[in-house]
């Protein structure tokens, strides 16, 4: 593993270019105002004619511009749509007007890695990847700390891409928690499988799952809730301070028994063969093919799925312990 910090960015080097912010969503924004409060003097969010997102972007006192206007005036465009967007935003807005050696800059390397943007030669291309969510990435700066950050270079036209890529990744914070070096093709199959087999995917099912279970026996829903959900938290706390083991030594004798007892009950050995195969369409472009599939047919998969998780008791459940914290 190579880990870089701050001592190793140079910040010059992203303060002396102009950047454009392609999306102001999950990471657009808090990207955008840690660049701000980094030090990156001209900044601008790019966003699509009549964006809803433009009143909190002016509010947030930054620059907005239209796509092919912000192309062609950045040095560096770092391209924060949706996956499922990206290709359409760069074949009709940045390959046209960028600047001949300007760098493009990705959060995830889905677009390169299964070719949705094939970028032209004269760019530097590089991924700089938060390992969290825009508001963590955000809070955490604030607090004057950061969140481990990947970093890698698919295409090093200038000679310089990596030091730039550094030098934005310590902007957002990166150089205070880590910088480590990856390839867009390991950070974009690592975090579908993940995404899709372990936090995104298994966890909330196994909540649910849990949740139903004693509901169905009887248990009162408040008490399920606190059960299955609200400790979640817990255990997560524990384990990103301690590790599993260190985790295990932290909670009482009964717990640690438990887990002995059902943990290898829940995830057994098909488990994990079947977390092979989702490895495998993630790889093989499936899960990617299938995402875009949903967005040109207008996320018809995406919609149901929302409205069945908001559909479900726990949420019910949720809302009534949360209220109880209200004054």
């Amino acid at each position: 593993m190579r880990a870089l910090f701050d001592a190793d960015a140079d910040l010059a080097l992203i303060r002396d270019r102009k950047v454009a912010i392609f999306g102001y969503g999950n990471q657009g924004r808090p990207q955008a105002l840690n660049l701000s409060d980094s030090g990156v003097g001209e900044l601008v969010v790019a966003l699509r004619e009549g964006s809803a997102s433009r009143a909190r972007a002016e509010a947030d006192r930054l620059g907005v511009t239209n796509l092919a206007d912000a192309a062609a005036w950045a040095d560096v465009a770092v391209m924060l749509f949706p996956d499922e967007d990206q290709a359409e935003v760069y074949e009709r807005h940045l390959a046209p007007h960028l600047k001949q050696g300007a760098a493009l800059v990705f959060a995830h390397g889905l677009a390169i890695r299964f070719g949705l943007i094939v970028p032209r030669a004269d760019l530097d291309v590089m991924l700089v990847a938060p390992k969290g969510p825009g508001t963590a990435l955000r809070s955490e700066y604030a607090a004057g700390r950061g969140l481990v950050t990947l970093f890698a270079v698919a295409q090093d036209a200038s000679g310089g891409a990596e030091a730039l890529a550094l030098s934005y990744a310590a902007a957002l914070g990166g150089g205070r928690a880590g910088m480590i070096e990856t390839s867009f093709a390991e950070e974009c199959e690592a975090d579908l499988f993940n995404e899709a087999a372990v936090i995104w995917g298994a966890i909330p099912e196994l909540i649910q799952a849990g949740f139903d279970t004693l509901v169905e026996a009887g248990f009162s829903p408040e008490v399920a809730y606190f059960e299955c959900l609200t400790e979640v938290k817990l255990i997560a706390d524990l384990i990103t301070e301690r590790g599993i083991a260190g985790m295990r030594e932290a909670i009482s004798n009964t717990a640690e028994f438990g887990a002995l007892e059902g943990g290898r009950r829940i995830v057994t050995a098909e488990t994990r063969t079947e977390m092979r195969r989702i490895l495998r369409d993630v790889r093989e472009g499936h899960l990617a093919q299938r995402l875009i599939a949903d967005a040109k047919a207008g996320y018809p998969r995406l919609k149901a799925s929302r409205a069945e998780a908001a559909a479900h008791p726990i949420e019910a459940a949720g809302a009534r312990l949360r209220n109880l914290a209200k004054p």
